[in-house]
């Protein structure tokens, strides 16, 4: 005979997710869910008056330092991070995941300040997460009850009625890609499924700003891609913020607004994702045809020219470099395939910087 979902599942906080007792929450009209909107859409647009009253940073920090012993984990943070998607980078170990924690609430700083939408983390923890989901790195999932149960458990847990938890469940689930897997018990679910069900359980109850830790920790590439499309999407086209946090730069290229480099606990630099990725003084070309021939012929122009695969790089010193290779190219009649500043890769960037700071540790 089986049991209600409830007495399968432990509370919240053995889950790595975040305890919210539903007394304490304000019904779902209040939240700017679907359910209080009333309609059907699982993850409406704010209203213009939200988006009015959304603080110009989500999250803001002020010296955030936290010590395990002599440990020290975070070092004086400093952040002012905008809506949107951010990511969070760092190698395992840099202090992403004791970051993540202490901004919802969970973990007390040693020292410094921190505030997420407003909120306080050390002094206004519960009314903070009526409005955020988290996603945790590790599989922490029961494995004898349904993705069905499971995140309309934790819809519930986050005030909602029973009817609008199925609803919004069900709703959630679809987005996710589970709806006709949904009544398989998780034990049963390959890696990507569960890291799905890890991501219904942030969303269900419409937060304003998401937590992702590891979001494709575990998963094979076309796993890693669907993924990270489904994090885009809900980004983009929900509006909702989201801090995802990752050690794959590549990742932070695909689906980030904004990025924030830490290392040994302490801040690298943060910014706009185009400020890490700007042009270089390097013209890249690629060509169809007799490539050696033009390397030739550019060398014979006083132009210096190197190879990088099938590219040539050349300085950019002004207009008559691309005047340069123009006029060479059609003179051997080699087709331009591309001729564009080369742009800085987030690994270019970050060797040095990563490299530097352990130097000086």
């Amino acid at each position: 005979m089986r049991c209600s979902p409830s007495s399968h599942l432990p509370p919240p906080s053995s889950l790595g997710g975040v305890e919210v007792r539903a007394a304490g929450l304000p019904p779902p009209s209040s939240l700017g869910g679907a359910a209080g909107a009333g309609r059907g859409s699982l993850f409406p647009l704010p209203s213009p008056l939200l988006l009015y009253t959304l603080p110009v940073h989500i999250i803001e920090t002020a010296g955030l330092t936290r010590r395990f012993g002599t440990v020290t984990a975070l070092d004086a943070l400093d952040l002012a991070i905008p809506p949107g998607i951010t990511g969070l980078v760092g190698a395992n170990g840099a202090g992403k995941s004791t970051l993540i924690r202490i901004l919802l609430g969970l973990l007390p700083p040693t020292s410094g300040t921190a505030r997420v939408l407003g909120y306080d983390v050390a002094t206004q923890g519960p009314e903070l997460r009526q409005f955020v989901g988290y996603m945790p790195e590790h599989d922490c999932l029961p494995g004898d009850v349904s993705a069905t149960e499971f995140v309309a458990h934790m819809a519930r847990i986050s005030g909602l009625p029973g009817d609008a938890a199925r609803e919004r469940t069900a709703e959630t689930l679809r987005h996710v890609g589970l709806f006709e897997e949904r009544y398989r018990e998780i034990r049963s679910y390959s890696t990507g499924m569960k890291q799905r069900v890890k991501l219904a359980q942030a969303l269900v109850h419409d937060p304003r700003l998401l937590f992702l830790d590891e979001p494709t920790n575990g998963l094979d590439p076309a796993g890693r891609d669907d993924m990270l499309d489904l994090v885009r999407r809900t980004g983009r086209e929900f509006g909702i913020s989201i801090i995802m946090a990752t050690h794959l730069l590549g990742e932070i290229e695909r689906v980030c607004d904004q990025v924030v480099v830490i290392d040994g606990g302490r801040l690298l630099r943060q910014g706009p994702l185009a400020d890490f990725t700007a042009a270089t003084g390097t013209l890249l070309v690629e060509v169809e045809g007799d490539d050696d021939a033009l390397v030739a012929a550019l060398r014979g122009r006083g132009l210096r020219v190197e190879r990088d695969g099938r590219y040539l790089l050349l300085p950019v010193a002004g207009d008559h470099v691309l005047d340069a290779v123009r006029d060479a190219a059609a003179g051997l009649d080699c087709g331009i395939v591309r001729l564009e500043r080369r742009r800085q890769a987030l690994e270019d960037l970050f060797r040095p910087e990563l490299e530097a700071a352990d130097a000086a540790r």
